[in-house]
C-alpha cells in the first residue's frame, strides 16, 4: 500500500487567465492516453471544461477533477478557474492538493492572478513547479519571464529546461538534467521525443544554467554537495533526487517550457510531475486540532489509522444530487460506511462512492488515505467540514474564502417561480462559499452577493438552463458592510408573560471596535464571556453568544453586516424559576441592538486592487483617473518593453463601467483586472451620499 501511495500525485493546475491552463491539461489527458483527441478551448470541446456557459464563453469556471496515469504514477489532476471572480474553486483546490503547477504566458510573464494564485499555493504550503508556456508566440521571452518570477514569486526557481529557438523557431527543448535536446513532432500528436545531443551554438549556455542548477540544490543533498566540492562529475539520478528534494520541501522551484497548442514539451512536464512533486507520503502528517482544547494533532497518511478525511466542494448534480468532494487524509472510506461529521456532530451516510473525471463519474468501492473523490449520500455535510471516524475526535483547519462585494436584486417573474427561485438559490449557496443570499429587512427584496459581475451573470444563467427559473434582476450595487467606532457598554432587561409563564433575563454586555489584526482568524468578530456561574447559569452561554453574534447580521445604519467588534458578556441576572434560553437570547439581541445605536456605527465599502496594463503613452491619464477614483497607486513599474503596470487600490463603488473607461483613455489599448483586496471605512461624504442614496432622502 505504501508503494501504491509513493505513486500518487494530487496536483493542481493555477495560472492566470488565457496562459493556457486547460489547453495543457488536454494534452496530459492526451499524453496519457485517458483522450483518444485532443480538444480546443476555442472550439468549446474541451474535456475539463464541460459547463455550457464554460464552452461557450472559453473560460474555466468550476474546477474539473480528472486522474490520468504516466510512467506507473496516478496523477490526480485539478484544473482551476484563472479568473479572479471565481477564486474559491482555486483556494478550495489548494486546500487539499500536495502540489502544484503554476502556468505563465511566455509573452505575459506574471500576470496579476498569477500572484494571487501561487500566494494561495503558499498560504497553504504547496510545492509548486513553473511551466513557462506559449515561447512559440512572437514577443515570447523565457529569460524575462524567469526574471519576472524572481522579482514577483520566489527567488528559488531556476530552470531545467532551456529553449531551442525563439517564437515561430522555438523548436525544442534543453533538458539540463540529462544534458540532451528533446524535440517534438507536432503534427503526429505521438507522446514519442526524439532526444539528441545538444548543438554547439546552446552548449555553452546549457553548461552555465546546469553549473547554476547544481549550485541551487546542493544543500539538499549531501552526495551532491560533496561531488560538487570535489569537482566531479554528478550523476543525472543524484541531480534529479537532490530537485526532488528541494521542491517537496517547498525550497526550490523547478522551471520547465514548451508550448502545449503546439505540443512541445507537455511530455517532459508529466516526466517532472512524477519525479519532482511529492506523493501523499512525502507530505507526511496533516496537522488538525483537537475540538475541545485545541492542541493541536497530527494525522498520519495510514491507509489502516482512523477515517479523516475533508469535505472540499459541494456540487448539484442532477442525476444522482448532492455531491460531496473529499480528500482522506487517513484511514480508509467504504461504500456502506458511516462517519461522524466533527464539525456538526451528526452521524451520516456513503450510499455511493465516485472517482470524478470532469462530468464523468466512475464507481469506486472504497477511498483510501492520499485519495480525492466524491461521495453520495450525506445531507447535512457542506464545505469544510472534517468527516471522521468514531474514535478520532480531530478537525481539520478550514479554508478561508474572500468577503462578496457586489449584489444584484433578484425576483421571479411570476408566482409560479417563487418557490423554484428560493429552493435554485439554496442549493447554489450550499455548492458556492462566495455566493450569498439574503433578505434585505427594510425592502423585503432579495439580493445575491458574489464576486464581481461575471460570478453574477454565470449565477443567474445557471438558474435559467439548470433550475429552469425566469428572474428579473436588478443592476449590480455593492456590498456594504459596517463598523463601529467606539466603546459603549449597554444593558437590557426581558421580561415579558408568554403563555401564561413570565420570561426574565438581564444582559450586560461592551462593545468595542477591533482591527482585523487582533481578531481570531477566520473570524470577523469574537465574543468573550466574563461572567461566571453564579451571575448567569452556564446553561445560557450558548445561547447569549449565538444571538450576539446573529444580532451583528443587521447593522444600525443600512442593515448592513456588522463586523471587525468584541462583545463581552459583562454582567446579567436570572430568575431561577422564569429565566430561560429564549429569555436570554431577546435580552441578548436587544443589549446588543442597544449598544450598536450608540457605537457610533460607520459604513465600510469594498476596496480592490486594480491591475493596468498600458503603453507609456497613458500612463499619466490612467494614474490621473484613478486619483479621480479615491483611487491609492501602490505599483508601477515596467512590465515589458512595450507596457508599463499600474497596481492601484481603489474603491469599488468608483469602477462601475471602468471597462468603457480604460478603453476610451487608451484608445483600447490598454487591459485591467481586479481582483477584491479588504473592506475600509468610508469618508464621511461619501457615507453620507451612500446614506441618502440607500434611505432614500
Amino acid at each position: 500500500m505504501r508503494a501504491a501511495l509513493a505513486r500518487i500525485r494530487n496536483i493542481g493546475i493555477i495560472a492566470h487567465i488565457d496562459a493556457g491552463k486547460t489547453t495543457t491539461t488536454e494534452r496530459i489527458l492526451f499524453y496519457t492516453g485517458f483522450l483518444h483527441k485532443m480538444g480546443e478551448v476555442h472550439d468549446g470541446n474541451t474535456f475539463t471544461d464541460w459547463m455550457e456557459q464554460e464552452r461557450e464563453r472559453g473560460i474555466t469556471i468550476t474546477a474539473a477533477t480528472v486522474a490520468c496515469h504516466w510512467q506507473n504514477n496516478q496523477i490526480n489532476i485539478i484544473d482551476t478557474p484563472g479568473h479572479v471572480d471565481f477564486t474559491a474553486e482555486v483556494e478550495r483546490s489548494l486546500r487539499v492538493l500536495d502540489g502544484a503547477v503554476g502556468i505563465f504566458c511566455g509573452v505575459g510573464g506574471v500576470e496579476p492572478q498569477s500572484e494571487t494564485v501561487w500566494h494561495q499555493a503558499e498560504r497553504y504550503n504547496v510545492p509548486k513547479m513553473a511551466f513557462i508556456n506559449k515561447l512559440d508566440r512572437l514577443g515570447a521571452d523565457y529569460e524575462r519571464v524567469i526574471g519576472m518570477i524572481h522579482e514577483r514569486l520566489t527567488t528559488k526557481a531556476y530552470p531545467i529546461n532551456l529553449p531551442v529557438g525563439k517564437e515561430e523557431n522555438f523548436s525544442g527543448i534543453i533538458d539540463l538534467v540529462r544534458m540532451k535536446v528533446c524535440k517534438f513532432d507536432p503534427d503526429s500528436q505521438t507522446p514519442s521525443i526524439l532526444v539528441s545531443d545538444i548543438p554547439e551554438d546552446y552548449l555553452e549556455s546549457a553548461q552555465l544554467h546546469r553549473e547554476e542548477l547544481i549550485e541551487a540544490v546542493a544543500e539538499f543533498d549531501d552526495e551532491l554537495m560533496t561531488s560538487y566540492l570535489e569537482g566531479e562529475a554528478i550523476a543525472d539520478d543524484v541531480l534529479k533526487r537532490a530537485i526532488r528534494k528541494g521542491t517537496v520541501r517547498n525550497q526550490f522551484v523547478p522551471v520547465l517550457c514548451g508550448s502545449s497548442l503546439k505540443n512541445k514539451g507537455v511530455q517532459l512536464l508529466l516526466d517532472a510531475i512524477c519525479d519532482y512533486l511529492p506523493s501523499p507520503l512525502d507530505i507526511g502528517c496533516t496537522q488538525g486540532f483537537e475540538p475541545d482544547t485545541h492542541e493541536p494533532v497530527e494525522i498520519p497518511c495510514d491507509p489502516k489509522g482512523p477515517l479523516v478525511a475533508l469535505a472540499f466542494k459541494v456540487q448539484i448534480d442532477k442525476y444522482v444530487g448532492k455531491l460531496i468532494y473529499i480528500r482522506v487524509y487517513s484511514g480508509l472510506l467504504k461504500k456502506g460506511d458511516s462517519f461522524i461529521n466533527r464539525t456538526t456532530g451528526k452521524r451520516e451516510r456513503v450510499s455511493r462512492i465516485l472517482q470524478m473525471m470532469s462530468n464523468r463519474k466512475n464507481d469506486l468501492e472504497q477511498l483510501h488515505a492520499g485519495d480525492i473523490g466524491a461521495i453520495v449520500g450525506p445531507k447535512f455535510t457542506v464545505t469544510g467540514d472534517t468527516l471522521t471516524s468514531e474514535n478520532m475526535n480531530v478537525i481539520l483547519h478550514k479554508m478561508q474564502f474572500p468577503d462578496t462585494v457586489i449584489s444584484v436584486a433578484i425576483e421571479p417573474k411570476t408566482k409560479a417561480d417563487q418557490d423554484a427561485l428560493k429552493e435554485a438559490l439554496a442549493r447554489l449557496e450550499e455548492e458556492d462559499p462566495t455566493f450569498n443570499v439574503r433578505i434585505d429587512k427594510e425592502t423585503g427584496q432579495t439580493l445575491i452577493s458574489g464576486m464581481g459581475e461575471l460570478h453574477l451573470d454565470i449565477i443567474i444563467d445557471r438558474l435559467k438552463r439548470e433550475f429552469n427559473v425566469q428572474a428579473n434582476v436588478g443592476a449590480p450595487q455593492v456590498s456594504y458592510k459596517e463598523t463601529i467606532t467606539k466603546q459603549v457598554v449597554a444593558e437590557e432587561v426581558f421580561q415579558r408573560d408568554m403563555a401564561g409563564k413570565v420570561n426574565y433575563a438581564s444582559v450586560k454586555v461592551r462593545l468595542t471596535p477591533v482591527s482585523l489584526s487582533k481578531l481570531p482568524e477566520g473570524q470577523k468578530n469574537m465574543f468573550v464571556n466574563q461572567v461566571k456561574e453564579e451571575m448567569i447559569p452556564a446553561v445560557y452561554w450558548k445561547a447569549i453568544e449565538e444571538s450576539a453574534f446573529n444580532s451583528l447580521n443587521d447593522g444600525p445604519l443600512i442593515n448592513g453586516n456588522v463586523e471587525r467588534v468584541m462583545i463581552e458578556l459583562i454582567g446579567g441576572q436570572y430568575d431561577q424559576a422564569n429565566s430561560s434560553e429564549m429569555a436570554f437570547h431577546i435580552a441578548t439581541s436587544m443589549a446588543v441592538n442597544k449598544g450598536l445605536r450608540e457605537a457610533e456605527a460607520v459604513i465600510m465599502e469594498p476596496v480592490m486592487l486594480l491591475t493596468v496594463l498600458t503603453p507609456d503613452e497613458f500612463v499619466g491619464d490612467i494614474i490621473g483617473d484613478i486619483n479621480a477614483k479615491r483611487g491609492k497607486v501602490d505599483v508601477f513599474r515596467r512590465h515589458n518593453e512595450f507596457q508599463q503596470e499600474i497596481v492601484a487600490e481603489v474603491p469599488l463603488c468608483e469602477l462601475f463601467g471602468y471597462a468603457t473607461r480604460i478603453r476610451s483613455l487608451s484608445q483600447g489599448r490598454a487591459v485591467y483586472t481586479l481582483e477584491f483586496k479588504k473592506y475600509e471605512i468610508t469618508p464621511p461624504n461619501v457615507q453620507n451620499v451612500i446614506l441618502k442614496r440607500i434611505r432614500g432622502y
